[in-house]
């Protein structure tokens, strides 16, 4: 087992499996037909991540560099999360943007919708981690893999 610390940017706890990224995850590209279709769960439609294209984002915990893209990202966040087709959490190996940390408070507070998110789990973590791995978050932010 390896254990991360990172900030609990809204704290909880939870124990799952993986879903992982190595590049900056596109919001708006990825929730795109669940945002414009109503799919669900949200399967992701972003070509440019081969990682997570065609795999089901909704419940799931992303372990991810970044958000990248579109300034609409936070709106996003909270939109999925309305729509009932949320990740369970965002794990960030560096530090979340102010977009990404709007979306999920959004989400929070709007929505009563607790999407897990920790920043700042560094570089070691995404080479530590793998799909399907066991992970557990707590509520410190911090992060065991491989439990």
């Amino acid at each position: 087992m390896k254990e991360f610390h990172g900030r609990a940017v809204i704290p909880g706890e939870l124990k799952g499996s993986a879903l992982v990224s190595h590049t900056g995850f596109n919001v708006l590209a990825s929730f795109w037909k669940s945002l414009t279709e109503g799919q669900k769960p949200s399967i992701c439609v972003d070509q440019s991540n081969s990682e997570f294209f065609g795999k089901q984002l909704t419940g799931e915990i992303l372990c991810i560099p970044q958000v990248v893209g579109s300034t609409t990202a936070g709106m996003i966040i909270q939109s999925v999360a309305a729509l009932g087709t949320e990740p369970k959490a965002m794990l960030f190996s560096h530090t979340a943007e102010s977009l990404a940390i709007s979306g999920v408070l959004l989400a929070d507070i709007w929505e009563n919708k607790k999407i897990i998110t920790v920043d700042g789990l560094g570089d070691q973590f995404l080479e530590a981690v793998s799909n399907g791995d066991k992970v557990e978050i707590c509520l410190d932010g911090t992060v065991r893999v491989g439990i």
